[in-house]
């Protein structure tokens, strides 16, 4: 008998390995780049994992102000890493571990180890070999790790290495992969180098010298481009190309243009039209059929909503690192979501929680009184995680205000907190022991397990289950009716179990708490159009295609369409072109149809 064909699954051999290094300046993009080269190939049927290496001596980003590296981003595994794997969890649809963020302090503190062991059997320990190989050892073990839903060990590992090339803190990340493209063969290593090609306006042309300066370096480090990305505010000339061709020992194919965009989701749209799959898979020896691929075309659907939409709707976001965007990357990414699930185009106020005290009407009453406009003029309210005393005061102002105007309201982690201290002031002398240590009726308290001493890793860290405890929860019928989540944590305090049927006999309830019914994880006010407060980080597991509920219950609620969204059992109407159904316990979502044109509510 003839065998029937097997079910086509693409077949790579060895791993392929794409390294992605930057030149000219930090922060040109490189971690949008890396992600939207791996959802063009994972477009192609291909498993892909993605490692972030950040050359910082600090062993992770735990400690980190945010206005260092823009914020935190909190993992499964309670790993605290660099913001980008956030946009590789979001553009791949993965789940990341805290070996996938590989730092300088990680590879040191393990080869110490090993020589404290005496695992190097008397000899010196060098940068090279020792450090390098560790570099390379650490690298090939992660990209084996699955990261997809159906654990299939991934076939390309996008590597992410952070900084500037030229920076000592990345030379011995450099000469690593030096070594290591010989290791695993030219067809399974390729190198993506990201560039500036910057226009002065007094003259306007595009000037290719730095790119040219920054690719030179490179190769004297041992390492030549494969595919050269010019970040530039317009389209790239041809000329430019040809010149940077010329210059930079590269085919005018390689030279890619990443230009700005309305949306970082056109990004891989912009490298899949200028050929970079079919570059990469003639370059890596990998099958790639030539057949439409239907993740993208999502992506392209996505983008095109994104730029048609015509409602507005505004939120407040009162926090303490206002002035840097990276600060609250989730939290935007979380709100942009949910807007684009409801075809609302989002605004976020930001206001510095500090400009809303008393006292700033006393110092600076001009920005005292523009903080209290945008406040009371935004749709939503929504206060995010944060650390430390200062600000709090502001924050508290802005929940009082949310709750006595009937405004929407989404407080997570410390703006859960702050919530329940805010109502709590109107009954008893209530208070934080993280801002009053002598606080005689504390609200919120440390958690028996922190450690005041270490402040590295010492906090309630990654994924852990929140139990709903009633059926008439807002946010439970956001969850599709879920009698329990996972959700990511990172909190070192915590709300005292020993007050809550105060609360709740003033219609301030707990609905949602740990397994041991310990902790509070959820709140919500009666009587409220949207009075909601979570413990935890619900905006670290928000999808462009399955926004974050809690964060889509606030832009409900502040484009006044939640009560017709919970009739209608929480589901966003579709119009005949598309459904798109959630479930979001089992992180799945289908979809059918061609064009989501935005749902109607």
């Amino acid at each position: 008998g003839v065998v029937p064909p097997a079910r086509h699954t693409l077949c790579v051999a060895m791993m392929k390995y794409i390294l992605v290094t930057g030149g000219v300046i930090s922060g040109i993009g490189k971690g949008i780049i890396a992600s939207s080269v791996g959802t063009i190939l994972k477009s192609c049927g291909l498993h892909v994992t993605a490692i972030k290496i950040d050359p910082y001596i600090n062993i992770d980003a735990g400690t980190f102000s945010p206005y260092e590296h823009g914020e935190v981003f909190v993992l499964d595994d309670g790993g605290e890493v660099d913001l980008d794997l956030g946009n590789y969890e979001r553009f791949l649809d993965i789940r990341l571990t805290r070996d996938n963020n590989l730092t300088t302090g990680k590879i040191y503190q393990s080869v110490i180890n090993k020589e404290r062991r005496g695992d190097y059997l008397g000899k010196t320990v060098q940068v090279v070999p020792h450090i390098t190989d560790a570099i390379q050892e650490w690298v090939v073990k992660q990209a084996k790790v699955p990261v997809d839903v159906d654990d299939v060990e991934p076939q390309v590992c996008v590597i992410e290495l952070g900084g500037t090339v030229g920076d000592i803190e990345s030379m011995p990340f450099i000469e690593a992969f030096r070594q290591f493209q010989f290791k695993v063969k030219r067809e399974n290593f390729c190198n993506i180098h990201v560039s500036l090609i910057p226009q002065p306006s007094a003259t306007g042309e595009q000037k290719t010298k730095p790119t040219q300066n920054s690719v030179r370096e490179l190769r004297g480090l041992g390492l030549s481009p494969d595919l050269i990305m010019c970040r530039c505010s317009a389209a790239l000339e041809n000329s430019v190309k040809e010149k940077i061709s010329m210059f930079c020992h590269v085919e005018p194919e390689q030279v890619i243009c990443v230009h700005d965009v309305s949306s970082i989701y056109r990004v891989p749209l912009l490298l899949e039209n200028q050929g970079v799959v079919g570059y990469l898979s003639r370059r890596l020896n990998m099958p790639i059929e030539a057949r439409p691929r239907k993740m993208l075309t999502k992506w392209k659907e996505m983008s095109d909503r994104s730029d048609r939409l015509l409602e507005h709707c505004s939120i407040a976001l009162v926090g303490k690192y206002t002035k840097f965007s990276d600060s609250y990357a989730s939290v935007i990414k979380a709100l942009e979501h949910s807007a684009l699930a409801i075809s609302h185009k989002l605004e976020v106020k930001y206001i510095d929680s500090a400009y809303l005290e008393p006292s700033t009407l006393q110092e600076e009453p001009v920005k005292y009184h523009e903080a209290w406009q945008k406040l009371c003029s935004a749709d939503g309210i929504l206060v995010p995680g944060g650390f430390g005393v200062r600000g709090t005061e502001g924050k508290i102002h802005a929940i009082n205000w949310a709750r006595n105007q009937k405004k929407p309201f989404l407080g997570v982690c410390l703006g859960m907190q702050l919530a329940v201290c805010e109502f709590a002031r109107n009954m008893l002398d209530a208070n934080s022991t993280e801002f009053d240590p002598d606080s005689k009726h504390p609200v919120v308290i440390d958690m028996p397990e922190h450690n005041p001493g270490q402040m590295g890793g010492t906090m309630r860290l990654g994924k852990r289950r929140t139990i709903f405890k009633t059926n008439n929860s807002v946010l439970r019928k956001l969850y599709g009716d879920a009698e329990y989540v996972d959700e990511r944590h990172r909190h070192r305090f915590e709300v005292n179990p020993e007050l809550k049927s105060h609360f709740e006999e003033m219609g301030f309830r707990f609905v949602g708490q740990d397994v041991e019914g310990e902790r509070m994880e959820v709140i919500e006010l009666d009587d409220h159009p949207y009075f909601v407060g979570v413990q935890y980080h619900p905006e670290f597991t928000s999808r462009p295609i399955k926004p974050s509920p809690p964060y889509l219950g606030l832009l409900l609620a502040a484009a006044g369409k939640l009560q017709s969204y919970l009739q209608k059992g929480c589901r966003l109407s579709p119009r005949p072109a598309a459904i798109i159904q959630m479930n979001w316990n089992s992180n799945t979502l289908t979809y059918s149809g061609s064009s989501p044109t935005g749902p109607e509510i």
